[in-house]
């Protein structure tokens, strides 16, 4: 992943993983952090039966739970070090069921603002060598500033 993006916050990195950490549904799903880089997040998480519809797949629940959070974090990484972010809208498109042993969703920066940011994700099911695109998304996120840092991300 080139580096096109100014980044605003030295320790966005740190940042962006202290956030995640915070996030109890990702722990839930057993999800983790893999790469964070300017304007990408990657974060993967294993298949498990308790996370699936009635057809074993993954509830497109998670699916859109987990490409919303690497959309939100890929734009994070850009914000000022006091900054918030909340998503307002996003569209997924479920391209396959999701089935696989483990799940790779992947959030890049389309467009940076001060204030709007939008990112695109995509999910990938792996399933041994063979790797799925299963859903995309398109997010809008918001900066929430918050000087005082009562909002951590």
């Amino acid at each position: 992943m080139s580096n096109k993006f100014i980044v605003s916050d030295p320790n966005y990195k740190q940042k962006v993983i202290n956030s995640f950490n915070r996030q109890d549904v990702m722990h839930t799903i057993n999800a983790s952090i893999v790469d964070v880089q300017p304007g990408y997040v990657e974060i993967t998480f294993p298949y498990s039966k308790s996370l699936t519809q009635q057809h074993d797949f993954i509830h497109a629940g998670i699916v859109s739970t987990v490409v919303d959070s690497a959309c939100g974090y890929s734009a994070f990484s850009l914000m000022p070090e006091e900054a918030g972010i909340l998503t307002i809208e996003f569209k997924v498109n479920l391209l396959s069921p999701a089935k696989g042993e483990w799940f790779q969703a992947i959030g890049k920066v389309k467009k940076p603002g001060r204030t709007i940011t939008v990112s695109e994700g995509e999910l990938y099911a792996h399933q041994g060598d063979t790797r799925k695109l299963v859903a995309t998304m398109v997010g809008t996120l918001m900066t929430i500033n918050d000087p005082s840092g009562q909002i951590k991300g």
